[in-house]
């Protein structure tokens, strides 16, 4: 396809510019959001199951006016049954917008390299962008801005931490991380942050990672396709466990994030998961929010909606009314 006419992709947070990020941000509070996936709908395909994700983008979706067709690893079979260039050709002709949730990252390349529609990464090994809006999200709602945080991430230096620090770059925020030796960013990772504009310090001792930080961090120690190595983790990560010490360590004002599932007990406390600094409620339900502000900001550039937002309060019927006057 001719490059002017390819639709944006989102496989990690700096394929968009600080602007279009927060424009993104903006769009996900819209109270009435435009139907602009009416008619229509997306297609999301998931090598790893999903609970937040599925759910999330699935409402996402349907919020905008679409029908979200959800199809899992077994009835897929991206690279067994059919390449990823050839499902990104067949499903974008069936939807506005394509999800992917996978292991490899180059899999959602491939297919953004051939769909005629955008593609989002709904997580991959490398990358979890669309976790990051809603993580960027919800620290904007608590603090009321972005520039000048400071957010401490406590834990695996995984797909979650990594999007992350590279989204704080993008909107003015510093970036700490503390993980135990054998589990932090390798060089390669560190310069790809940094090459983002990120200020990212990585700190041993938890406890002085989380002085003064306005966000506290933390994510599973084991996810899906790990659960072999738990107990090692849980031995390896003792000394990185979110409780109320370490909390208390950071300062009164300070909340607590966690991308969820949690494993209570093992990387943060009951008394942290469940306390009153805690955000994960929010911070949860600010995924279909951002997922939301994201589909639209790609119908805003003519890429996932027959339309695009002409503006905050802009709404489908404005453009079925030019039409019809246009008509007459």
């Amino acid at each position: 396809m001719n490059a002017s006419n390819a639709p944006r992709h989102l496989l990690e947070v700096d394929d968009l510019s600080p602007a279009e990020l927060v424009r993104i941000l903006d769009l996900a509070e819209l109270a009435d959001p435009p139907q602009v996936l009416a008619g229509s709908g997306g297609v999301l395909l998931f090598e790893k199951p999903s609970a937040r994700t599925r759910t999330s983008t699935e409402m996402a979706i349907y919020q905008l006016g679409g029908l979200p067709v959800s199809l899992s690893g077994a009835e897929v079979g991206i690279d067994t049954r059919e390449t990823a260039e050839d499902l990104g050709r067949l499903m974008s002709g069936y939807g506005k917008v394509i999800g992917a949730r996978v292991y490899e990252h180059h899999k959602l390349e491939r297919m953004a390299s051939v769909s005629s529609v955008p593609v989002i990464n709904l997580l991959s090994d490398d990358a979890h962008p669309i976790q990051t809006l809603a993580d960027l999200l919800t620290l904007r709602q608590c603090f009321g801005r972005l520039d000048g945080l400071c957010v401490t991430y406590v834990g695996d230096a995984n797909n979650v931490a990594r999007s992350l620090a590279i989204g704080c770059g993008m909107v003015g925020a510093s970036f700490r991380i503390s993980s135990p030796p054998g589990y932090r960013f390798d060089d390669v990772s560190l310069d790809r942050i940094r090459s983002a504009g990120t200020d990212v310090s990585v700190i041993d001792d938890p406890h002085v990672a989380v002085d003064g930080a306005d966000a506290v961090y933390t994510d599973a120690w084991y996810s899906m396709g790990q659960e072999e190595e738990r107990r090692i983790r849980q031995e390896a990560f003792d000394l990185w466990r979110v409780d109320e010490s370490l909390m208390a360590a950071a300062g009164p004002d300070v909340v607590f994030l966690h991308c969820l599932p949690a494993h209570r007990g093992d990387e943060a406390t009951n008394g942290v998961l469940d306390g009153p600094q805690s955000r994960i409620w929010p911070q949860a339900h600010n995924r279909m929010h951002s997922a939301r502000g994201l589909i639209l900001w790609l119908a805003e550039h003519g890429a996932a909606g027959e339309h695009a937002v002409a503006g905050e309060h802009a709404v489908a019927g404005e453009h079925a009314a030019a039409a019809e006057q246009d008509g007459s």
